[in-house]
């Protein structure tokens, strides 16, 4: 299964520029990975649908406060779940720190919260 996250609006601090960078290497040793950059922060309905790309099947969880809360052991299965369902491609939709609207969050499929991780 492979992982896209999809960051809108553009990571400016260099600081955390070099975390995305060293996490999506590691990651890349177990699984593939694809990470995009919007330049526009716009977090409309329309940009789950786009985050999908050429599968409009995936599955695209935003990443929200307001949706479900991992432990990270609960993480690592969940995710495990997913790549054992024969899903070929998760989405992780990430915006701006005023959240998604209401209409994104009944286009994702799932909404999930990173805070106690």
């Amino acid at each position: 299964m492979k992982l896209k996250l999809v960051f809108l609006g553009k990571t400016r601090g260099a600081e955390y520029r070099t975390l995305i960078d060293d996490y999506v290497k590691r990651i890349a040793h177990f699984n593939p990975i694809e990470v995009i950059e919007k330049k526009s922060a716009h977090a409309g309905p329309e940009v789950v649908d786009e985050a999908r790309g050429k599968h409009a099947e995936a599955p695209v969880v935003l990443l929200d406060t307001a949706g479900n809360s991992f432990s990270s052991e609960e993480f690592a299965r969940w995710l495990g779940n997913r790549m054992n369902s024969g899903c070929r491609q998760l989405v992780f939709l990430l915006g701006g720190a005023e959240g998604f609207p209401e209409e994104s969050k009944k286009r994702a499929t799932e909404l999930l919260s990173l805070s106690p991780m």
